[in-house]
């Protein structure tokens, strides 16, 4: 499923709990979707969106545009608040306790929430209570224990199945790579994944390797891709591409961009 990476949304709703400043609700919420900061946000958006538009006319993917993530990571609530009243739906967050946090914070704005980091089986349980897609399935286990902890959530609040994308490791140096099943571990991983209840086999996802071509990871990645619709065609997803290479990305058929710093900025010193 693709979505144009443009076009705004009305200004959300606030909930009433005004009691932590940076957790987008109350007052403050109403406050952030005024000023400078939201029109830096608003900025950055749309140079991001018209280096997607353009990436789509390139590749002549006008009727299948990439669906565009967000991803806000270590950037308070609110940010995402003020992204919400710019049109944006979805957003990715690499650390659990954070998007936890930040999902019950924002449950009022109907969004799309991606997990996109590396994700310890342990927490499974906590991800598949506000995670619409997890991008970073790389082993047996992981699936074994989303399947289980999907499989208590469905009974307990009978939630849509969880879409999965497999993490392609494209790295030459295993030793170096940043996360990912090996290209010929693909196949058990879609099997196990097609297989479960509760689980939907949405595609592969990879992040190009350190200091290589993009274009050379991308095309390696759409390969893969091909030989696992040619077994599970609906699994057409393609989760690639960042800040520095959207447009190699968008070039090789990504269905999914996950952008953060070119929209967000720096992520704010640790308090």
């Amino acid at each position: 499923m693709t979505e144009p990476a443009h076009g705004r949304a009305a200004s959300p709703a606030n909930p009433a709990n005004p009691a932590n400043p940076d957790n987008g609700a109350g007052e403050d919420a109403a406050d952030a979707l005024v000023g400078p900061r939201l029109a830096q946000l608003d900025a950055n958006l749309a140079a991001v969106r018209r280096r997607i538009d353009a990436a789509v006319v390139a590749a002549g993917r006008q009727a299948t545009p990439p669906r565009l993530i967000v991803v806000t990571k270590f950037h308070p609530a609110l940010d995402i608040r003020r992204l919400a009243s710019l049109g944006v739906t979805d957003v990715g967050e690499n650390r659990d306790q954070e998007a936890a946090e930040k999902a019950a914070q924002l449950g009022d704005l109907g969004l799309r929430w991606h997990f996109i980091g590396q994700l310890q089986s342990n927490k499974a349980k906590s991800v598949v209570k506000y995670a619409q897609a997890v991008h970073s399935v790389d082993r047996l286990a992981l699936a074994a224990a989303l399947a289980k902890a999907m499989a208590a959530e469905s009974d307990r609040t009978g939630r849509p199945p969880l879409d999965c994308f497999i993490q392609v490791n494209l790295d030459d140096d295993a030793g170096a790579h940043r996360g990912g099943a090996a290209p010929d571990e693909v196949p058990a991983l879609a099997e196990q994944l097609a297989g479960a209840a509760g689980l939907r086999l949405a595609g592969v996802m990879a992040v190009a390797p350190l200091g290589a071509d993009p274009a050379a990871a991308f095309e390696k990645l759409a390969g893969i891709s091909g030989r696992l619709t040619s077994q599970y065609p609906g699994a057409t997803g393609i989760s690639a591409g960042m800040s520095q290479d959207l447009e190699e990305a968008v070039r090789f058929g990504a269905t999914h961009l996950r952008i953060g710093s070119d929209i967000l900025g720096p992520r704010p010193a640790l308090r």
